[in-house]
């Protein structure tokens, strides 16, 4: 029961705000007109992000339809 307490006056008291707040400086650099699209202008982590997404998206999409289909296929039959 003290161990419990413990842990609770610990989570309690720490100092929750360890990250600094850098929404200014990203606001600035989402509303540069610089012809970037919105999605792409993180830098190369939102590149990657992106192209994994749409590779994905795009992969997943004929193999999707192909159940599709194959499902079909065998309700008919």
């Amino acid at each position: 029961m003290r161990a419990l307490r413990a842990l609770i006056r610990f989570f309690s008291t720490a100092q929750r705000n360890t990250f600094e707040n850098r929404v200014r400086e990203n606001q600035k650099l989402f509303q540069e007109n610089n012809d970037v699209p919105v999605y792409l202008k993180g830098g190369r982590n939102d590149n990657i992000l992106y192209l994994v997404t749409m590779t994905l998206t795009m992969g997943g999409l004929p193999v999707a339809d192909s159940s599709l289909l194959l499902d079909r296929e065998e309700e008919l039959l």
